[in-house]
């Protein structure tokens, strides 16, 4: 279930609220109001500034409707889907995983095979939840959750609209790797909207047919070096493997390092980004009390993934995901490879030229023509896909190949078969990737749940958010205490927009009220310039979570704003030097 309490909030104070009301509305998509398209965009920002500037990656933007053989490679057309069941009587169709999960104690239904869960919608006892029709022996089928589109008119050519933004750079790694001068490693991120024809959307954000995820494709040699652990490498993180899921025990808070010693996290680059995200989630106002990241149960891994784990948010009882990280290996670029007409594999040199035996062969087409006719050509091809698969094959007298089901003997001395010592100056590898994927209105929904207070101030209850100063939709609300103050008061919001400091003027109603209403909507900072700013010229500067307030020089208002914004100070130590400052 979705929090009330947030989503009432956040449709009165124009964080989101559902699209297209005027006409129903569609469930599944949502509009983010001037507040949430804020403090999303920041979560974005934030997001760009650990995982692509810092760490040094590239970042592109790809279109979000894909030709169907991307997908066709990708194997999302055959593995893409949700369990669904459909009600035999009011005709509505549902997630048969969650319907089994919200009736019985089973937390992944997901991973079950569809059978557990048609035998699972029967013990239970699960009814439809909109005509109450019992399900039990419905079947559950696989229903594929990407939108179908044509591109161009007429008999036009299929496409779909990303389920993901993943393949909208894997497919253009042959010319990403020349922008990385063919070196790995290296990452390519994008943030940007992917689509999924959910069966029955819910939780409002946390189930959407619409929605952003911030992706970083990190490029790696198979048998390369992993990151430099050292940044990450004491960071905690609440860790939740898959054997202590099925031995039903509780998470271990390992750090980094030792998550990686006791082979708890088995891939470097994957531990790696799991202490980056686990610092990058409290930064931007996930709770770390309330923060774990989960192993993938085998039968719940996707079908690109080797390995994966989801960062997973207490959100009103629930463990929900907000973030996956998995180890795609080779599987995308092998795929791409075999079914594109480019070359998914990046060439590394040896440290040394190495001299190594090379089995080869060089078919006589004089004798493999009139002895094989129109196939002579297939049965070379097959020859030399042979040797460099199975060079001992040619040890006997003749060697056999397979094309179209019949099978054909060619003498060994007619394939013109030879080991050679050849120089090699390097190779041509797949790179392996790692993936973070990060769920951004998800992030941002789960920010508005751990960042809800209730509290007392002078007796008063009041309601506020406790966002982090870098995420604030405002960062200041700028209040003239007296009407002799108004202009020098939106002159100060004015300075404080064109240095990028997001503030907002307020002259209505009491103090206490525009205090109110900043600290419901998350802004950090008031500044109230009274009849004492005509004297000393400074403003008073309030602090939302404390209450605390100090006296700063109108002139440097702007200064400190912008120093505690990008977390340069704090506001205890601004206290303190004015505080000093007026000694």
């Amino acid at each position: 279930m979705s929090d009330p309490d947030v989503v009432e909030l956040a449709k009165r104070r124009g964080f989101f609220f559902q699209a297209n009301e005027a006409y129903g509305g569609v469930a599944g998509f949502y509009t983010f109001g001037p507040r949430g398209a804020a403090l999303k965009r920041n979560v974005e920002d934030a997001w760009r500034r650990q995982f692509v500037v810092r760490e040094g990656h590239h970042e592109i933007e790809s279109p979000t409707v894909v030709p169907e053989a991307v997908f066709e490679a990708s194997g999302h057309l055959d593995t893409f889907d949700d369990m669904l069941v459909e009600c035999p009587e009011c005709g509505e169709s549902h997630r048969a995983d969650h319907l089994v999960e919200d009736a019985s104690d089973v937390e992944d239904a997901e991973s079950l095979p569809a059978a557990d869960v048609e035998e699972l919608l029967a013990t239970c006892g699960v009814d439809c939840p909109t005509c109450r029709t019992t399900l039990a022996d419905e079947p559950v089928t696989g229903f594929n959750l990407m939108f179908e589109t044509s591109i161009g008119p007429g008999s036009s050519r299929a496409g779909y609209l990303r389920p993901e933004t993943a393949q909208g750079i894997l497919v253009e790694f042959p010319r990403l790797k020349e922008y990385a001068r063919n070196q790995l490693p290296f990452g390519v991120a994008q943030i940007g909207n992917g689509y999924r024809n959910e069966i029955s959307p819910r939780q409002s954000l946390l189930r959407v047919r619409e929605f952003t995820l911030a992706e970083l494709q990190q490029f790696t040699a198979p048998d390369g070096d992993g990151p430099d652990l050292e940044p990450v490498a004491d960071e905690t993180v609440r860790l939740y493997p898959a054997d202590a899921q099925e031995r039903d025990e509780e998470c271990v808070e390992l750090t980094v390092r030792e998550a990686l010693r006791e082979d708890v996290v088995a891939n470097e680059w994957l531990a790696y980004y799991l202490g980056r995200a686990r610092q990058w989630f409290e930064g931007v106002g996930v709770d770390p009390e309330r923060l774990r990241f989960r192993q993938h149960l085998p039968g719940e891994l996707a079908h690109y993934a080797s390995a994966c784990w989801d960062a997973e948010a207490r959100l009103h009882g629930d463990w929900v995901e907000i973030a996956g990280f998995a180890f795609r290996a080779d599987h995308d670029l092998s795929k791409h490879d075999a079914h594109s007409d480019e070359r998914f594999t990046l060439f590394q040199g040896y440290d040394e030229p190495k001299v190594v035996e090379r089995p080869t062969v060089d078919p006589d087409m004089s004798y493999l023509g009139p002895e094989f006719g129109d196939v002579a050509t297939d049965v070379a091809d097959a020859l030399e896909a042979l040797v460099e698969r199975d060079p001992a094959a040619f040890r006997s007298e003749d060697v056999t190949v397979e094309i179209d089901g019949e099978t054909y003997a060619v003498p060994v001395e007619k394939t013109g078969f030879s080991v050679d010592e050849v120089t090699e100056t390097g190779e041509h590898v797949t790179p392996h990737v790692v993936e973070p994927s990060i769920g951004i209105d998800r992030v941002v929904y789960g920010v508005l749940v751990h960042s809800l207070r209730r509290d007392e101030v002078g007796g008063d209850g009041r309601t506020r958010l406790a966002l982090p100063t870098a995420v604030a939709p405002t960062v200041a609300g700028v209040f003239p205490l007296t009407g002799g103050q108004a202009d020098r008061a939106r002159e100060l919001a004015d300075r404080l927009t064109r240095r990028g400091i997001p503030a907002t003027y307020d002259d209505s109603g009491s103090i206490g009220r525009r205090y109110r209403r900043q600290d419901e909507i998350g802004t950090p900072f008031c500044v109230t310039l009274d009849e004492r700013t005509s004297n000393d010229e400074r403003a008073t500067v309030r602090e939302r979570d404390s209450t605390a307030q100090v006296r700063v020089p109108v002139d440097d208002v702007p200064e400190t704003l912008a120093s505690l914004r990008a977390g340069e100070t704090t506001f205890e130590a601004v206290s303190r030097e004015y505080d000093d400052d007026r000694r």
